[in-house]
C-alpha cells in the first residue's frame, strides 16, 4: 500500500438521454463542468458516454463540449471504431478519431475494436506503435473485459510489458474486474516504467488506488465530488478515506452487477435522483435496471451527501 500518494483521477462522463432516446447535450455539458470543477479529468465518449454506439458526428459534439469547458485543463476521450466480429483492423478509421480528439485538445483513449483485438503479439504492439505516431499528446491504451464489450480483450503480460516500451503510450486503463491481474500490471509498471499510468477500471475494487493504481472509472460519473474528496483524504492520510470509499464501493457493487452494461442506466437513475440530469433516459441499445433500484440508491445518495458535509474541510 502507498499512503499519501497523489491519485490521478479520470472520470468517464455519462451522456444523458431524454425519455425518447435522444442525447441531452445540455445535460452532458453540466456533467462535464461538474467533473472539471471537482478536480477530476473528464473522459468523454467512453463506454459510459456510449462512445462506440454514437455516430462520428455525435462524438464530435461531445468533443466540442469538452473543448469549450477545458480552458487549459486536461481531458481525455475515446477513439472509437465500431466494427463487427471478423472485421480487419482499420487504422485509417482510428486516425480520423484521433485527429478529431487532437483538434479538440484532448488525449485519445484507444478503445478496443474487433479488428484491433483480433491482432496478436508483436502485430498488436506494432498497431499501437503506429497509432501513437498520430497522437501528438500521447495516448492511453485500454483493456476491456468481455462483460463490458464483445470486442474487449485483456492482454497477456507479455503484450502489456511491450506497451510499457512505447513512449507515446502514457498509460492503460485496465477493466478486467480482477485484482490479481491489476496487481501484476502494477508490478511490471513499478519495475520497468514508474511514470506509466495503470488506470484501474475495476468498479468492484475502487480501493486499488491504495496499491498504486490511478483510475479511469465509470462509477465516478455517479458522484465525481465524492471521489475527489476521497482522493484528497488518501493524499492527506486522513482516515475518513476508508468510510467514504466503503460507501462508494457499496454503490459500485449495486450498480455494476450483472448485466454489467446496465450500469449506465443506474448512473442515469442516480444522477436524476440527485437532480443533476433532467431524465433517467439511456441510449436505446442500453439494458435497463428496475425502478425499484431507486429505493436502494436513495439512502446511498443521502449518506454520501452527509459525508460530504461533515467530512469535507473545505
Amino acid at each position: 500500500m502507498k499512503p499519501g500518494r497523489v491519485i490521478v483521477g479520470m472520470s468517464a462522463v455519462l451522456l444523458p438521454f431524454d425519455l425518447e432516446g435522444k442525447p441531452d447535450w445540455a445535460g452532458l455539458e453540466r456533467l462535464v463542468h461538474r467533473t472539471f470543477e471537482a478536480g477530476l479529468t473528464p473522459a468523454l465518449n467512453m463506454d459510459t458516454g456510449y462512445g462506440p454506439l454514437l455516430t462520428h458526428a455525435e462524438r464530435q459534439e461531445g468533443l466540442k463540449i469538452g473543448a469549450g469547458l477545458a480552458k487549459g485543463r486536461k481531458f481525455v476521450a475515446g477513439a472509437c471504431v465500431p466494427d463487427r466480429p471478423g472485421d480487419p483492423f482499420q487504422p485509417e478509421a482510428y486516425h480520423q478519431e484521433i485527429a478529431a480528439i487532437d483538434r479538440a485538445g484532448g488525449v485519445p483513449v484507444i478503445m478496443q475494436s474487433h479488428g484491433l483485438t483480433g491482432l496478436r503479439g508483436r502485430e498488436l504492439v506494432e498497431a499501437y506503435r503506429g497509432l501513437g505516431t498520430h497522437c501528438p499528446r500521447g495516448f492511453i491504451a485500454f483493456e476491456l473485459g468481455k462483460q463490458f464489450s464483445s470486442a474487449g480483450e485483456i492482454y497477456s503480460l507479455d503484450v502489456y510489458r511491450e506497451l510499457l516500451t512505447l513512449p507515446k503510450c502514457l498509460g492503460a486503463k485496465h477493466s478486467s474486474l480482477d485484482r490479481m491481474r491489476e496487481w501484476d500490471r502494477l508490478a511490471l509498471r513499478d519495475c520497468f516504467r514508474p511514470d506509466f499510468l495503470v488506470l484501474t477500471g475495476n468498479d468492484l475494487a475502487i480501493d486499488m488506488v491504495m496499491y498504486g493504481s490511478d483510475y479511469l472509472l465509470g462509477l465516478s460519473a455517479f458522484h465525481p465530488e465524492a471521489f475527489a474528496l476521497r482522493d484528497s483524504f488518501w493524499r492527506e492520510r486522513n482516515p475518513h478515506f476508508f468510510a467514504l470509499n466503503d460507501w462508494l464501493q457499496y454503490l459500485g457493487f449495486l450498480t455494476f452487477r450483472d448485466p454489467v452494461p446496465a450500469y449506465k442506466h443506474s448512473a442515469a437513475q442516480f444522477l436524476h435522483l440527485r437532480g443533476l440530469v433532467a431524465h433517467p433516459g439511456v441510449h436505446p441499445a442500453c439494458p435497463r435496471r428496475p425502478g425499484t433500484d431507486l429505493d436502494l440508491m436513495r439512502p446511498i445518495a443521502e449518506k454520501l451527501e452527509e459525508m460530504m458535509t461533515c467530512c469535507d474541510p473545505r
